[in-house]
């Protein structure tokens, strides 16, 4: 993962999340409960407490160590966190794809961090990474994080039709991508999958 801070203006700062983000993460998403609920899916109570994220980022750090996941956390001048991106399910060898994910605090939204984050993220995707695409699904009338995707050069190309089970029911979703490079894919990367 880049191990870099990325700092997006106004003491913003997109960097690698670590279990100590746990309790940080575990009030944010407490604030913005209410506000993430139709785009989520259902969680228990337990999700929202700082035990229920430190289990949620030992597993999303055990899948980062296996390749599979790189998550970073969006904090502000203090250092709390106020958000949260991963780039999911990473394929690598001839594929070279991922699924990006992301939320921001219901404080924050609005002010353009999703998309200086995405774009940030799609640089990195590309450059560090070598990952020739990067998908994104969101539902219907998610039209905020259209604009978002649309902004950083993402493309629809789908629908799925009951795609997600999201806030108690199965929701059809609208599904972008964008192709970060047509180069080559060198035999190495192919073949180890690195």
């Amino acid at each position: 993962m880049s191990n870099d801070t990325h700092h997006l203006g106004s003491g913003v700062r997109l960097r690698p999340v670590t279990v100590a983000d746990a309790g940080p993460l575990a009030e944010s998403m407490t604030r913005s409960r209410a506000y993430m609920k139709p785009w989520e899916p259902a969680r228990p109570d337990s999700f929202y407490t700082e035990e229920g994220q430190r289990e949620r980022l030992e597993g999303l750090l055990a899948d980062y160590a296996a390749g599979r996941v790189m998550p970073w956390v969006l904090c502000d001048a203090q250092d709390r966190a106020i958000g949260g991106f991963n780039l999911n399910a990473m394929v690598l060898g001839p594929f070279r794809s991922a699924t990006l994910g992301y939320w921001v605090d219901v404080d924050y939204a609005g002010r353009g961090l999703a998309t200086t984050a995405v774009r940030l993220i799609c640089e990195i995707a590309r450059d560090e990474l070598r990952l020739h695409r990067v998908e994104a699904g969101t539902v219907l009338d998610n039209t905020a994080s259209q604009r978002v995707l649309a902004k950083c050069g993402f493309e629809e190309f789908g629908l799925a039709p009951r795609y997600l089970h999201i806030n108690g029911e199965w929701r059809d979703h609208r599904l972008f991508q964008r192709i970060l490079h047509d180069g080559p894919v060198t035999g190495a990367e192919a073949e180890s999958g690195a």
